[in-house]
């Protein structure tokens, strides 16, 4: 009986939890639109550019076959697909981490099927 009324409290912990779990950080997904020495603009999936500045501490991360392996600003480039965590600084947002990796290889179009003859 004591854990059907503890059920409803539990769950509303772990929810709580869960949408606090990253305090002030933000995330910016999406493609690298150009970079700066000091910053990158991301155009996210929703058509917005999102400008992110490097800060002393940023992590570079290259993604390749589910794996990630330490980098630099230097190996990012424009077209990348990134996922930044990234921390509110005033107006700007200053990057704790950058994972990035190469989009994928576009398939090639297939040529139509030829029409068996009758």
């Amino acid at each position: 009986m004591k854990l059907r009324t503890c059920w409803p409290g539990l769950l509303l912990v772990l929810v709580a939890g869960t949408a606090f779990a990253h305090g002030n950080k933000v995330h910016v997904r999406g493609a690298v639109e150009k970079i700066d020495v000091d910053s990158l603009v991301v155009k996210t999936a929703d058509g917005k550019s999102v400008e992110v500045k490097f800060g002393a501490s940023t992590v570079f991360l290259s993604r390749a076959n589910n794996e990630d392996k330490p980098a630099k600003a230097g190996d990012l480039a424009a077209g990348d697909l990134v996922v930044i965590h990234a921390t509110p600084k005033g107006n700007t947002l200053e990057a704790d981490e950058i994972k990035f990796s190469v989009p994928p290889a576009s398939k090639p179009a297939m040529p139509p099927r030829a029409k068996p003859k009758s």
